[in-house]
């Protein structure tokens, strides 16, 4: 199985081994997604991911620019959901490999004095970060503005210039963030993990 990515208008294909940690994921659950949607300057570059079956990791090389990540966490498990510890493990990784700085927003609905576990849930994305090699990133919170997430997601992205968001489906499915404002308004690429 093979993991390839083409870049539209020009789709050109290159080994891409960093990926290889995204195909026994992809291939339980199917599919991973990479979408793309950047606005900057009136450009608009389409990204399509898909999984081959042919057994060798392809891809053009979409992350070699990437120098800094947008991890958004939307979920209020202080001790993260699986899909946004898999995010995490995700952004760590590609951060690393193309060092890359990391910005964590963290995005609730109440404010921080409404959620007891806000220390604990800010400790796990410490730890989760830290065992990926990250113990300097950018940390901010965006509590009880009263805006939807994928809103304040697109501003954080376009408000440092941000090159990636790493993003579990679980946040879509959970109905936290909103999948077609994503590709509207997100002015990066946003890389979509399966559950």
């Amino acid at each position: 199985m093979a993991f390839a990515t083409s870049l539209l208008p020009a789709p050109s294909p290159v080994a891409a081994p960093e990926l290889a940690s995204f195909l026994p994921q992809a291939k339980r659950k199917g599919a991973v997604s990479l979408v793309a949607g950047r606005r900057r300057r009136g450009a608009r570059i389409g990204v399509r991911a898909e999984v081959n079956e042919s057994g060798s990791a392809l891809a053009a090389d979409a992350f070699a620019q990437v120098k800094h990540v947008l991890l958004p966490v939307t979920d209020r498990n202080p001790y993260l959901s699986e899909g946004t510890r898999q995010a995490a493990a995700t952004s760590a990784s590609l951060a690393k490999k193309y060092g890359a700085n990391i910005t964590v927003v963290v995005i609730d609905d109440k404010p921080k004095e409404q959620f007891p576990e806000h220390d604990t849930q800010m400790s796990s994305i410490r730890w989760h970060l830290s065992e990926g090699g990250f113990t300097e990133f950018g940390l901010m919170e965006r509590l009880g503005e009263g805006k939807k997430p994928t809103a304040i997601i697109g501003e954080v992205a376009d408000e440092l210039e941000l090159d990636l968001v790493v993003l579990s489906m679980e946040a879509i499915h959970s109905k936290h963030v909103d999948g077609n404002l994503l590709a509207e308004f997100i002015p990066c690429p946003v890389l979509l993990l399966p559950l």
